[in-house]
């Protein structure tokens, strides 16, 4: 039984119980569950007893601002991904593995943004002042006028923002941040919990856009309770592969803009670049395209974005074949291997299939399903698609190559990078750009794959 104003919480979901138990009821984790204290310990700041209380103001919708005031960072993929600025007075919540970028980020984007004009702040918890200017000055970020500070005391922190007007204040990380109104240890849900909570107060009362970095689990969910994910106005996640450069900024929640953008930048010695054109990037340069290659000609967000799609089909040396895949949907993958040997008779029974999207990029949309089902049936038979040909199209259970969104916008983007014809649904050869091979069903996109017939 937990002892008097103190409760278990599970530090994986927040779920308060009044006892511990090895799993938590609520998300079913293992050894999760922490003692805290959920009162605040004596001494504490407690709201004065003849507080007046103010009564409710309500205004109409004509009385609110036409567009949304913004802060123009400089950086442009940053600035896409948040919808055209950060907005002032909004709370941004960035996430991302270890190691990926998430600091070297926050200050190139600090230090683009105070060369602007804005009034920038970087708070660290988790490193000294002469280390970020070790950074800084490999990034040669030197002469960037961003006030720094090195502190983890809540306290301190919202009376230093209050003493001074900031329009910018990055805080790395919330994790560090801990509030002398609880007795909980940094890092743990209560102490997420009421630090987030008054740093999102700030930001609203005072108009200053603050972004607070967060940690994942080694699931690659954001560490702490769910509920800071829903006091923010934004979370975006900071994604990248070990062993590749590219780092993919995403939106996974946001307000004041589309959650379905992305940034892409490359990382190197002095920092992060900006990738203007991911779709140069993501494809392989030269050269005869191999068997099991196809190019997948994809929107993310307002964006086309053309990757290339890669599978192996080999023979299986164990009972069990293997099926492996990076970069896309596992689900998707079965289903569109159960199309294949139900509808178009190619048997992948007996052996091991490999499917990988090249250079680290997650592809979700349905579009990319005639990609992948080119990709493995043109490995299966051991024939190359042309070097020049772009594939997209939705495959439904049936067979059926149904038609996708923007499809001219994806063919634009194709002819713009030298390729000379697209192989999808029939209705994207309407007012073309460039030749189209139009299938209706994935029997026939399999009988042209195995003729190479692609007229």
């Amino acid at each position: 039984m937990a002892r008097d104003g103190a409760a278990y919480i599970c530090q994986s979901c927040g779920a308060v119980h009044p006892k511990w138990a090895g799993q938590c009821p609520a998300c079913n984790a293992w050894n999760s569950l922490v003692e805290e204290r959920t009162s605040a310990p004596p001494g504490a700041l407690a709201p004065s007893k003849a507080t007046k209380t103010r009564g409710l103001t309500f205004e109409t919708l004509e009385a609110q601002d036409a567009a949304m005031p913004r802060i123009l960072t400089g950086v442009a993929e940053f600035d896409r991904v948040c919808g055209g600025g950060v907005a002032r007075g909004s709370a941004i919540l960035l996430a991302g593995d270890p190691g990926v970028g998430k600091s070297t980020l926050l200050l190139q984007v600090c230090a683009s943004a105070a060369a602007g004009g804005a009034r920038c702040a970087y708070i660290s918890g988790e490193e000294a002042i002469d280390q970020i200017r070790g950074r800084a000055g490999r990034m040669g970020l030197s002469d960037a006028p961003v006030k720094l500070a090195s502190e983890t005391a809540l306290r301190d922190i919202v009376d230093g923002l209050k003493r001074e007007a900031f329009d910018l204040v990055v805080i790395d990380s919330i994790q560090t941040i801990w509030s002398d109104m609880h007795e909980a240890g940094p890092g743990s849900v209560t102490q997420v919990r009421a630090a987030a909570g008054e740093l999102v107060r700030l930001a609203k009362k005072r108009g200053v856009a603050v972004i607070l970095v967060g940690h994942v689990t080694k699931d690659g969910a954001i560490a702490g309770p769910r509920v800071v994910e829903h006091m923010v106005d934004a979370v975006l996640s900071f994604e990248g592969e070990r062993g590749y450069p590219f780092r993919i900024l995403r939106a996974a929640k946001n307000r004041f803009g589309a959650t379905d953008e992305i940034g892409v930048f490359e990382m190197g010695d002095a920092g992060l670049r900006e990738v203007l054109n991911p779709s140069a990037l993501f494809l392989n340069e030269g050269g005869q395209r191999a068997a099991g290659a196809a190019v997948f000609a994809g929107i993310e967000g307002s964006r086309p974005v053309l990757v290339e799609f890669q599978a192996l089909v080999a023979p299986s040396a164990y009972g069990t074949p293997r099926r492996a895949v990076v970069g896309w949907d596992s689900g998707r993958l079965a289903m569109v291997l159960a199309v294949l040997e139900a509808r178009c008779g190619l048997g992948f029974g007996q052996r091991d299939v490999y499917l990988n999207v090249a250079g680290g990029l997650r592809i979700t949309e349905p579009a990319a399903d005639l990609a992948a089902a080119a990709a493995l049936a043109s490995s299966a038979l051991d024939t190359p698609l042309p070097q020049d040909c772009v594939v997209f199209g939705e495959v439904s259970l049936s067979g059926d190559v149904r038609p996708v969104s923007r499809m001219e916008g994806r063919l634009k983007e194709a002819a713009k990078l030298g390729f000379g014809r697209a192989f999808g649904p029939s209705a994207a050869a309407e007012n073309a750009t460039i030749p189209v091979t139009g299938v209706r069903r994935l029997t026939e996109a399999v009988e042209r794959i195995a003729a190479a017939n692609w007229t």
